[in-house]
């Protein structure tokens, strides 16, 4: 559950790479973009879910991706998941899915929830846009994944899963990348659901890497990967689905669907104190150590879909 492979990493940060600090100010932009000017999406404020919906699209098409979009109706509102596919070529039948939501909940901005985690996305599909994958590597953006509509028919990703094992296809690992942009240094910043805080860091430095016990193997996989690569520190676990915070995020629908998924993130409200806040906003985020750890992911997908 809890005993992960490799080493996190430890001590005082290098300087960032130029690949590092290019990512930053790409992350702070699409963060700045969705948080900052587009502001709280969701279905009470349809527009801006529209308008962050276009922006994704847009940013995917020019990424050089022919985007699908997945509409459906919720109480009378068309709603859209959005996928772009670098299809594979040997392994192509076996599927990668790299997913982030991209709505906010009612009275937030949502920098952090999940401008963070819709910014990777975007960065990763980007960085694999001329990459020819061994699988099919799929980058969705998920809507309504905050309440009322969470862990219901209308979430974006229950929608996108159940589609998916309705065709049959057999996807082979999904990362959720789940409120991942902030960081603290002080002692106790860091909190966790007994009995975790026996055997977890106290401090908020952190990236964490979460699964259900089926999908252990995928942690640990995931973790190693990141440990080899990534210059940040990093937690992982494969525990009990129903434990507060494992699966509050879109990894939950594909477990549902009896796939392995792991959610990638800085543990949200165990951390955050504006978590689901109006407060929620771009500037006090920790764009390098976001920028690390997508950098980290960057490899972490590699290895996931190019180095089998």
């Amino acid at each position: 559950m809890i005993r992960m492979p490799g080493r996190s990493a430890g001590g005082p940060l290098p300087p960032l790479s130029p690949r590092e600090a290019a990512l930053r100010e790409e992350l702070r932009r699409d963060v700045t973009r969705l948080a900052g000017e587009i502001g709280e999406r969701n279905l009470l404020h349809e527009g801006a879910l529209s308008a962050a919906a276009d922006f994704l699209e847009g940013s995917l098409a020019a990424a050089g991706y022919p985007v699908r979009r997945q509409e459906y109706q919720v109480a009378g509102t068309r709603c859209r998941n959005l996928e772009a596919v670098r299809p594979g070529s040997d392994r192509v039948d076996e599927i990668v899915v790299i997913g982030a939501h991209y709505d906010s909940v009612q009275g937030s901005p949502g920098a952090n929830d999940n401008a963070t985690g819709t910014a990777a996305l975007l960065a990763l599909a980007r960085a694999f846009a001329a990459v020819q994958p061994s699988r099919t590597l799929r980058f969705v953006a998920f809507v309504n994944e905050e309440p009322p509509y969470f862990q219901t028919p209308a979430m974006g990703s229950v929608v996108y899963a159940r589609r998916c094992r309705e065709r049959g296809e057999r996807i082979a690992a999904m990362l959720s990348l789940e409120t991942i942009g902030y960081y603290a240094d002080a002692p106790g910043s860091q909190q966790y659901p007994f009995p975790f805080n026996l055997f977890y860091p106290s401090t908020g430095i952190f990236i964490g890497f979460v699964g259900n016990l089926a999908s252990g193997r995928l942690v640990r996989e995931v973790i190693a990967s990141f440990r080899r690569h990534a210059r940040v520190p990093s937690e992982g676990i494969a525990t009990f689905a129903g434990i507060p915070g494992v699966g509050w995020s879109d990894q939950w629908a594909f477990w549902q669907e009896g796939y392995p998924a792991v959610m990638v993130t800085d543990t949200a409200l165990f951390r955050d104190p504006a978590y689901h806040s109006p407060m929620d906003t771009p500037e006090r985020l920790a764009y390098d150590r976001l920028a690390r750890v997508v950098a980290g992911l960057e490899r972490v997908v590699a290895d996931l879909a190019l180095n089998l």
